[in-house]
């Protein structure tokens, strides 16, 4: 269904730190600011670009938005926490681990990224 997902971000560098480290876990290469200053992740078809808003002004997390990764494994959930929390996210909600959902079982975890954004990593057992 979706092509991209773009995030604002005040500190690019402050956000390459952060999704280099994040993203790298499920295999995205390093990003390196583009010509306009914009990092580009891509994995399984995806796209996920982080920017400075193109109006100028400072960019705000979505109230009531949340990102999903989608991942292989508990493991790959539990590394992608630690590589967040390390690198400038902020740990929130419960801990690391399952949750009994509508969907299912899942192992979730959830960080904010360092402008505020909620992102989750997700894995459904089959």
């Amino acid at each position: 269904m979706f092509s991209h997902i773009m995030l604002g971000s005040n500190d690019i560098a402050r956000s390459k730190k952060f999704y280099n480290a994040t993203l790298g876990v499920i295999g995205c290469k390093p990003a390196e600011p583009n010509d306009k200053g914009r990092l580009a992740y891509v994995h399984a078809g995806g796209r996920l670009i982080i920017t400075r808003p193109l109006n100028g002004e400072p960019a705000t997390a979505a109230n009531g938005g949340t990102i999903g990764f989608a991942m292989n494994s508990a493991e790959q959930v539990n590394a992608w926490h630690k590589a967040g929390v390390e690198n400038g996210g902020e740990a929130i909600e419960n801990p690391p681990g399952i949750r009994h959902t509508s969907m299912g079982d899942l192992y979730l975890a959830y960080l904010r990224d360092p402008d505020g954004n909620k992102l989750c990593a997700m894995y459904k057992a089959a």
